[in-house]
């Protein structure tokens, strides 16, 4: 049986992790607006409660996989900086939503294995909320855009060496209308 302290830190790492990245939040897409409207404040949402929004399919948008279109955002080891060779990736995502203003999008920050699960899901957060924050920096409506951290829980090669792990530091795009 777990001891009451055990659950006093779970609980203090939790509320220091939400302080730390200026998230918290939202329950069943009640936000500004009739129909759970995005808000402007990066804060996470739990996306199978967001009522009136329909995906576009698992990764779909206007009938292509997402995948064929946007290529996953790469980072370096323990970093959330978009490195000059990302750039041009988060650019195309940018370009595609202003000419499709009836789109949102959901920035999914994922990590490699290394570091502990906490650790990983505040530093997957973290690079969803830098490549959001550089997609309102292309004039993309921040309304639009809401971020996720899976951590290191779903990694696309799931290898224990550098060329496994460079995949699975990334953030994926999922659009929605």
């Amino acid at each position: 049986m777990l001891s009451r302290t055990f659950y006093k830190v779970v609980i203090v790492c939790c509320l220091c992790s939400l302080v730390g990245t200026g998230c918290f939040w939202r329950r069943g897409g009640k936000g500004r607006g009739a129909g759970g409207d995005f808000s402007d404040s990066g804060e996470i949402l739990d996306i199978d409660r967001v009522g009136g929004d329909n995906p576009l399919g698992p990764r779909f948008a206007d009938g292509v996989p997402v995948d064929e279109q946007f290529q996953n955002v790469l980072f370096a080891y323990d970093s959330f900086s978009i490195t000059d060779s990302e750039i041009s990736k988060v650019e195309t995502v940018g370009d595609y939503m202003t000419r499709n203003q009836d789109v949102r999008l959901i920035a999914e920050g994922h990590c490699d294995e290394r570091g502990s699960r906490e650790y990983n899901l505040s530093l997957g957060e973290h690079r969803a909320l830098a490549v959001r924050a550089y997609l309102v920096g292309l004039g993309v409506d921040g309304a639009r855009i809401q971020t996720r951290s899976y951590g290191e829980e779903q990694p696309l090669d799931p290898g224990h060496d550098e060329s496994a792990w460079r995949l699975n530091r990334r953030v994926e795009f999922a659009l929605f209308r």
